[in-house]
């Protein structure tokens, strides 16, 4: 039987009997029903994972006894920070659980002038929860020990700001015939991706002036929850952990 693995925002340490936070416990006692003696693997974003045996199971409580933490290698030497247009329905679900599968570093939910998905107050808090839950099930299933923060939303000003440690920053649209092969391998990319209209020429001209280059993957256009996985898994490809095509 497959040994789950399960995030959860409680301290570990090796040889400690702790309480599950809400969350992981109500997934483990009343979701899957696990009951005492059976083997968990945890983990809570520090980069180990954590093997673990459920000492007490209830509807409200579960309680683990912590084993001998190991090393988790999923990471890529490539930080990949994605700043990803608001889209609507399931759209920018699936981006961000694919993104975070592909080994994405960080997560900015961007507002832009084609935007058509309108984010303030209360409706901001709930969706950025929602798709920092998206992101956790995405690393519990992909076996990733560290899961990406999902940042406020931001304007493009802001983002430009704060892409700036990246050693290199791209904005994707078809309007160039630049390719991501003939670039230097950093150490640190962002990845700039539009909404369904795509951005607009000022918009790629602000992040040009600002030192993002420009590429195209491909000659077709792209859905923008295509875009993110398209470009990551060429970024991951080129320069981190996907492997090397020389």
């Amino acid at each position: 039987m497959r040994i789950p693995r399960i995030y959860t925002d409680s301290p570990l340490g090796e040889g400690v009997t702790t309480d599950l936070d809400d969350n992981a416990a109500q997934h483990v006692g009343r979701v899957l029903r696990m009951q005492p003696g059976q083997e968990l693997l945890l983990f809570n974003g520090d980069g180990k994972d954590y093997p673990a045996t459920i000492a007490e199971s209830g509807k409200k409580r579960v309680a683990v006894s912590v084993g001998t933490p190991v090393d988790n290698p999923t990471e890529s030497s490539l930080s990949i920070v994605l700043g990803q247009t608001l889209s609507k329905g399931d759209r920018m679900d699936y981006a961000v659980q694919k993104a975070v599968e592909m080994g994405v570093t960080q997560i900015v939910p961007l507002t832009t002038e084609r935007c058509d998905v309108k984010l303030k107050g209360d409706r901001e808090e709930k969706r950025l929860r929602h798709w920092q839950s998206v992101a956790i099930s995405a690393a519990e299933q992909c076996g990733r020990a560290r899961v990406p923060d999902i940042l406020p939303v931001m304007t493009i000003d802001q983002w430009l700001e704060h892409s700036r440690e990246c050693n290199l920053r791209l904005v994707l649209h078809h309007r160039t015939e630049q390719s991501l092969s003939s670039m230097t391998p950093p150490a640190s990319v962002a990845l700039m991706v539009g909404p369904e209209g795509g951005l607009t020429a000022d918009e790629i001209a602000m992040a040009e002036q600002s030192g993002f280059h420009p590429v195209a993957l491909g000659p077709r256009v792209l859905r923008t929850e295509t875009a993110p996985v398209a470009a990551i898994s060429l970024c991951q490809w080129l320069w981190g952990d996907y492997g090397n095509p020389t």
